[in-house]
């Protein structure tokens, strides 16, 4: 077994050298890290996670919760949870997959057990109630002040909310979503306010005057998740300014559930020539029963999806989508939380900007053809 001592004298360095480097405690420069970092993947050494948790007071490890429910696309859940976990391996850091609806407690459970050095969270609602356990913390040295968090990823120094846990106390997190009030919270999202909006520009642009949203399950709304509510407030603010009729329904997915949703639109909406969809088990069925009532996509109708790639270039008709940046976002979100165990004070909200990919699925609305 390689030692220590072994991978310091191969890369010409000190013994505390390569501690540090392997901890992040002190301030190596590129060079010599680098150094170290080739040797120790030359002679193939492995730290003692038990001697190193010992030796740190640190395990190491980031808890990743992710409640598993039956009512969210689980292929997009598990896409981050597989970038956090590969992005973490490159800093060091392996990653304790909590999948229960457990709450607060959960996060009671892992800071009071010492299981993990930081956390990562998903599934964010606008008023999660596991919000006041994390406010305030992160890695704040002794005697700095915690810092508020900016929208879009500006950063500055700001007081904690009042009457928040002691940062000393508070397990330092990140959010991959965004609540409501993102004070001393570091989150990091796909703009989904914007998601909206750009979907709505894209539709109208095309002549489209009566639009549908087919969203997520009705469960989603009910626990006001952040990434569905946002969305919605873009579609419905960008959709007023344009001049656009919007309506939106809920759909559990699946082909029954997106039958009565799609009867139910063109029942109160007769008129309507472009789909918006969020719920990815929702997509397919809909493209299958707008062929069943004789509406060729895009000549009589269009549709544009908020989704993964894969889902909207493996359908029956190729999607124009704002793609979900799942990659991206588990990446950003272990490196924030790395800095913040380096001991970085301010929080940061992180929004990645939408694009949108023209594909088969949207054209000029029927009503608007010469």
């Amino acid at each position: 077994m390689v030692t220590l001592a072994e991978v310091a004298q191969h890369a010409g360095v000190s013994a505390s050298t390569v501690s540090y480097v392997l901890s992040g405690k002190r301030s190596i420069s590129a060079g010599t890290r680098q150094r170290v970092e080739r040797s120790i993947r030359e002679l193939g050494y492995h730290p003692n996670a038990g001697a190193r948790a010992l030796a740190s007071s640190r395990s190491n490890i980031i808890a990743l919760m992710v409640p598993l429910r039956t009512d969210m696309y689980v292929p997009v859940m598990m896409e981050i949870a597989i970038a956090v976990a590969t992005t973490a391996r490159t800093h060091g850091y392996d990653v304790l997959l909590l999948t229960g609806e457990e709450g607060p407690d959960a996060v009671r459970r892992v800071t009071s057990s010492g299981l993990a050095d930081g956390m990562i969270l998903m599934d964010v609602e606008l008023d999660d109630e596991r919000l006041p356990l994390l406010r305030g913390g992160g890695a704040t040295p002794p005697g700095a002040t915690p810092a508020g968090a900016t929208p879009a990823g500006a950063a500055s120094p700001g007081a904690a909310s009042p009457g928040a846990p002691d940062p000393a106390m508070v397990q330092p997190a990140v959010l991959i979503g965004l609540p409501a009030d993102t004070t001393g919270l570091t989150c990091v999202d796909l703009d989904f306010r914007a998601t909206g909006a750009l979907c709505v520009e894209h539709l109208a642009t095309l002549g489209h005057r009566e639009v549908a949203v087919v969203g997520e399950a009705p469960a989603v709304y009910e626990r006001h998740t952040g990434f569905a509510e946002r969305t919605l407030d873009g579609l419905r603010g960008r959709a007023r300014e344009l001049g656009l009729r919007l309506l939106h329904r809920p759909c559990a997915g699946g082909y029954d559930s997106t039958a009565v949703t799609l009867s139910r639109i063109l029942d109160e909406r007769p008129g309507t020539t472009g789909f918006v969809v969020q719920n990815e088990s929702a997509v397919e069925p809909l493209l299958a029963l707008l062929r069943q009532r004789g509406q060729a996509v895009p000549e009589d109708v269009s549709v544009v999806a908020v989704c993964p790639e894969q889902v909207a270039v493996q359908g029956s008709v190729r999607l124009t989508s704002v793609a979900i940046p799942a990659q991206e976002m588990g990446r950003h979100a272990v490196e924030q939380l790395v800095a913040k165990l380096r001991g970085r004070v301010e929080d940061e909200v992180v929004l990645l900007a939408p694009e949108l990919t023209v594909r088969a699925s949207s054209g000029p609305a029927s009503n608007s053809l010469p």
